[in-house]
């Protein structure tokens, strides 16, 4: 039996270790996904023997179903106004709490708390807080002279309402990020810069910001398609803000997730929503990649 070398061993082992999560990648995400495409093959049935072989049809018919497009527009507008939002909210925030030392974990708890919180009830609070009469927003603009706001029951302001709920619930999450990524830079450049009177946004334009890109492309990966917290994933706030009539006023907060749940949990559509998930996987496959590619850079001091 052939004896490793120490070097060998090490390598070993970390093979070993790299592979857990990969195969837990595996099974979470692409075995699914594969199952997923199966499925989308199919006029889907529980019954096997009820089940008919369409082929692409159901692929075909996503070129023409006019509320799915909606819901693309609409998760689209959710990624461009909820993802540059978190990741400038959560980098401006880090930054003031860098800059303190006293209660600085105080605001650090007070900032991730909505976070931890679950989805469904700051939902629901919200709508409470955002409702037409009874509300507690619409009684301060009361107050302040101005008349209530249809905030969730506009289909103008509905969108943008939402996104700014999800923005306010997980902004602290990017707040925790971009901390941690700013302890991590060595306080040696910041001396340096100071000592060649470099201003203080020069400072943060060529030390700061490239030092904090390893930080930049997970922020920006998770607030664009992880899920739960991703903009492009939004389910659970459109579900609950609008509880009563979920993705409306007349459509204006459907998302992909929640179209894809009404086609297969209430029509019972299984191999259509199977189609949706597929188009959907690969979309923010593709995001997240380009994302990664644009933003990656490395940076020597």
């Amino acid at each position: 039996m052939m004896k490793l070398s120490l070097s060998a061993r090490k390598a070993l082992w970390a093979y070993v270790f790299l592979a857990l999560p990969l195969l837990f990648f595996i099974g979470i995400r692409i075995i699914p996904t594969l199952q997923a495409f199966h499925m989308s093959l199919y006029d889907w049935h529980v019954q096997p023997e009820a089940r008919t072989f369409v082929g692409l049809e159901n692929y075909e018919r996503m070129l023409s179903d006019q509320r799915l497009h909606q819901a693309f527009r609409n998760t689209l507008w959710y990624g461009l106004l909820g993802v540059p939002a978190q990741l400038i909210l959560g980098l401006a925030l880090a930054l003031l709490l860098h800059s303190i030392r006293r209660y600085r974990g105080f605001f650090r708890a007070v900032f991730f708390a909505p976070y931890v919180a679950p989805a469904v009830a700051v939902s629901w609070v919200w709508s409470l807080l955002l409702s037409p009469h009874l509300g507690v927003v619409n009684q301060v603009l009361y107050w302040l002279g101005f008349s209530p706001q249809p905030f969730l029951t506009s289909p103008v302001q509905a969108l943008p309402t939402v996104t700014a709920v999800v923005v306010w619930q997980f902004v602290g999450f990017h707040i925790l990020l971009f901390l941690a990524g700013l302890e991590s830079i060595p306080r040696l450049y910041y001396e340096a810069a100071q000592i060649d009177g470099a201003s203080r946004w020069v400072t943060f334009r060529y030390i700061t910001l490239p030092l904090l890109n390893p930080t930049i492309v997970v922020s920006l990966v998770m607030a664009t398609a992880a899920p739960s917290i991703g903009m492009l994933q939004l389910f659970t706030h459109v579900m609950n803000l609008k509880f009563n009539d979920p993705g409306g006023p007349l459509g204006s907060t459907l998302t992909v997730v929640l179209y894809t749940y009404q086609r297969a949990f209430q029509a019972y559509d299984m191999g259509y929503a199977a189609a949706i998930v597929v188009v959907l996987f690969l979309i923010l496959l593709v995001i997240s990649l380009i994302q990664i590619r644009l933003t990656s850079r490395e940076v020597e001091y």
